[in-house]
């Protein structure tokens, strides 16, 4: 809804303004123009990215329309498992995790979590380090930086899609000039018209320049920024996770530890302690 409301308003600001002062909408309609712009940012976006940054561009709109995925709630959530696994383990030794992380889609404990469930690469990234903590890994400082490094290459990842979308947003008015230029070459092509038909042919040769720098700033670029955001907050979701799972390893309470998670939380999403506390007294057990 935000990305349709943040559209909309682009949209009516610009060529409503235009229309309210006196001009003419249809001097804008130059099709080919656009067909220049976009197609060639196009082929440049296939020219200066990999396969997988290619692949996932069907779902980036998905991703911007949806925002990011975790809120209060979800961050409540993930708490709450962490809560119920390191009380499991400091109650039963951490091998009676064991069952619990090799299959977590019988899991009964996982069950109880159905948005961490759900995400797939959050339940790889707890069960793997959980696994190595029951095989006997007892090095916490080993298991953070290797915690770091999986965090950073995941982080590289998602930063090639958003550096894309932003290379896309600063080339765009360049693409835009050159749309505009070719406009020109066509108008001087026609120098002996009279001054209205002249006076059309350069309007719509600089329609290109506006063209290219309206989507550029108008869209692409804010898409990029709201991407980044999007990213950053699912970070937060794993150091969260990563900050938990240290605590476990170092020999504190579960509460203690989920304390930990919770503070590395943005504060906007950060439950209080409070009801953390009323959220994880009202979970079930582990057997």
């Amino acid at each position: 809804m935000r990305l349709i409301v943040g559209i909309l308003v682009v949209i009516l600001s610009v060529f409503g303004g235009y229309a309210a002062m006196g001009a003419h909408l249809e001097v804008l309609w130059q099709p080919f123009e656009g067909v220049i712009i976009l197609g060639a940012a196009l082929g440049a976006f296939v020219i200066g990215n990999p396969p997988a940054v290619l692949k996932s561009v069907g779902s980036l709109f998905g991703t911007l329309f949806r925002g990011a995925r975790y809120d209060k709630a979800a961050y409540l959530e993930l708490l709450g498992l962490q809560y119920t696994l390191f009380k499991l383990a400091k109650s039963k030794g951490n091998l009676a995790l064991e069952a619990h992380v090799e299959n977590p889609a019988e899991s009964t404990i996982f069950q109880q979590f159905p948005k961490f469930s759900a995400d797939h690469h959050a339940v790889e990234f707890m069960c793997d380090y959980l696994r190595m903590i029951t095989l006997g890994t007892e090095n916490a400082h080993e298991l953070e930086a290797l915690m770091d490094e999986e965090l950073e290459t995941h982080h590289q990842e998602r930063e090639r899609i958003v550096g894309a979308m932003q290379a896309l947003a600063d080339g765009t008015p360049a693409l835009g000039i050159v749309a505009a230029v070719l406009g020109v070459i066509k108008t001087m092509g026609s120098i002996d018209q009279p001054p209205e038909i002249l006076g059309h042919l350069i309007g719509g040769a600089l329609v290109g320049t506006f063209l290219g720098v309206f989507v550029a700033y108008g869209f692409f670029s804010p898409m990029a920024q709201s991407l980044r955001n999007i990213y950053e907050a699912e970070s937060k979701y794993f150091l969260s996770m990563k900050a938990g799972l240290l605590a476990h390893m170092s020999g504190y309470a579960p509460a203690v530890s989920i304390e930990f998670a919770r503070k590395a939380l943005m504060s906007e999403v950060r439950p209080s302690f409070i009801e953390v506390e009323q959220s994880t007294a009202s979970l079930q057990p582990a057997g």
